[in-house]
Parts: structure tokens; sequence; C-alpha cells
């Protein structure tokens, strides 16, 4: 990969998977696309850091403080130099090619926030099936590069720096899940659009380092906190009900509680989306199955590919 004239920065977001994250690095190198690399360690544990400075000098590596969650991604944006960031998984890759075509959709689509690749996954290069449901978006795309959005996938998009930094970038206290949801309302009220490009690629091989429990709790709670932040009263109650409902009964409780344990943050952020958001929600909603399904983005997508 060569950084002459580089429109994109690559962020990848890693934690205590040192092996994993050396991978998709030293794939990253390989891409004839013209991108730079910053690598942001949350915080990890396992020698992550040095090992990526010693094997790949040229590659910028932030060190955070703790582990930051999705809001670790703020600091390789705000050191980027580019006018695009592609955001990248310590097990996702973009693929050959890819990040030049999305720099020239974003230089010929000015009002565009948001690119979201198309995800292939695993061993048998399976379409994830978040793209079948970007694909079918009802919502109206005349002159996008794609279907229109009201979500993204965190990890398997790019985007424009500026509407990044003009929406504030990720909220630390959502840490990780459904952190993608708060910021495409938040693009959405701007003014800026996003599209589901399936000509841009990105590759997910999936982590077996994960808590899955903790993820849907994590979910549910961050859910319910953008809804209350963003949704209209009314709204906001039925996604409650709908998202404490969709948990196995054993979760709920928790669920709760740790929605309710922020409310005085949440309280004191609330900026109801303006209608037109509220209709796009609306559209997006109506055909939406009652759980909240991994990898499905809509008005409140779930945890990026990890």
């Amino acid at each position: 990969m060569t950084a002459a004239d580089a429109r994109v920065t690559v962020v990848v977001l890693t934690h205590n998977r040192r092996e994993e994250v050396l991978r998709t690095v030293a794939g990253l190198r390989a891409l004839p696309d013209r991108a730079h690399i910053c690598v942001v360690d949350n915080g990890s544990t396992d020698g992550t850091a040095q090992a990526l400075r010693t094997a790949c000098p040229n590659v910028r590596v932030i060190t955070a403080d703790g582990n930051a969650g999705a809001a670790g991604r703020n600091l390789g944006v705000n050191g980027a130099a580019t006018p695009y960031v592609a955001f990248c998984d310590d097990d996702t890759c973009w693929q050959a090619h890819a990040l030049d075509r999305a720099a020239d959709i974003l230089d010929r689509h000015p009002s565009m926030a948001v690119l979201c690749a198309q995800v292939r996954v695993g061993p048998g290069n399976r379409l994830d099936p978040a793209c079948e449901s970007m694909a079918a978006s009802p919502l109206p795309s005349g002159g996008l590069p794609g279907k229109a959005l009201l979500g993204f996938l965190a990890g398997a998009s790019v985007m424009r720096v500026q509407a990044f930094l003009g929406v504030g970038g990720y909220r630390p206290e959502f840490f990780i899940g459904a952190e993608e949801a708060l910021m495409a309302l938040d693009f959405a009220a701007a003014g800026w659009r996003m599209a589901y490009c399936p000509e841009i690629i990105t590759r997910h091989d999936p982590s077996p380092r994960r808590d899955a429990a903790g993820r849907r709790r994590l979910l549910a709670r961050n859910q319910i906190w953008t809804a209350w932040l963003r949704f209209p009263v009314r709204e906001a109650c039925a996604e409650t009900v709908r998202i404490v409902r969709s948990l196995p009964p054993a979760a709920r409780p928790g669920a709760l509680r740790d929605a309710l344990a922020g409310w005085r943050w949440v309280a004191a952020q609330r900026r109801v989306a303006p209608p037109h958001v509220m209709q796009m929600r609306r559209a997006l909603a109506a055909p939406r199955l009652a759980s909240p399904a991994e990898n499905t983005p809509s008005a409140a997508p779930p945890p990026s590919p990890r």
C-alpha cells in the first residue's frame, strides 16, 4: 500500500487481539490502494502496541489510556490528515481497490457522510445478512451512489472526516454495541446522506474471542438510550418495550437497570430528531422483525462486525 496522494486513512480499532491485528495490518499494507494506516490500541495488555511498532514501523499506532470502546476510533479520526477515513476492526480487512473507489465516490458526492461496504464473512466468503438488509432499503435513493440508509456498520464503513467531527464522533458512554445508531440519526439531522455501496468490499473473519452475553446486554442498553436521546416520547416508549421483549426473560431486569443507570446523562443530552429523520426511521421500522438481530443496520444498528 502506498500513501502517496492518499485521500483515506484506515483507522483500525483493537483490544487484546495482537495476532489478529497483526494479520489485519499486514493485509492492509499489501493492498494496492493509496491510504494511510492508523491503529488505535484500546489499552491492550498483551503487547499489541509494541508488536505493531516492531513489525510495522511505518504504521501509526495510537495507544489509548484504557479501553474506550467505540470511542477509541475518535483518536484515529482526530489525527487523520486525509478527508476520508475507512474504519476497520482487528478481524476485518478492506479488499483491493475498495478504498480508492470509496474516495472517488465521496469526491463525486459531497453530500455523502458514509459509504457502507459489502461484507464477506469467513472462509466460505458468504454475504453478511446485513448487506441483504441494506440492499433492500426502502428509503428514496435518487442521485445517491447506492441504496440510502439510516444506519451503517462501524467496522465496514468509509466516512467523511468533516461529517464525523461535525457530530462529535462516537459517544464514550455507549462503550460498544449499537454505537452507530446515534451518529446515523445525527448525520441525517445535519443533512448528510448514507448509502450502501456493494462495489466497496471488506472481509470479516470473526474473532473467536467474543463475549456474546455481555455484548447483547450493552446492545440493549444502547438501543434504549438512543431511543430516549432522539425519539419522541411515544416512539421511545414503544422502542423500549420492543427491545426489552426481544430479550430472554432473565436478561430483561438487567437491561432495564443498565438503561436507567444513565438516565441523568440521557435527559441532559436529549434532542429529538427532526420530523424528516423520524419519517425515515418509521419507513425502516415498519417491516423490521420484532427482535434486534445482530448486523442488521436500521434506525438503531447493532454492533459493528468483530
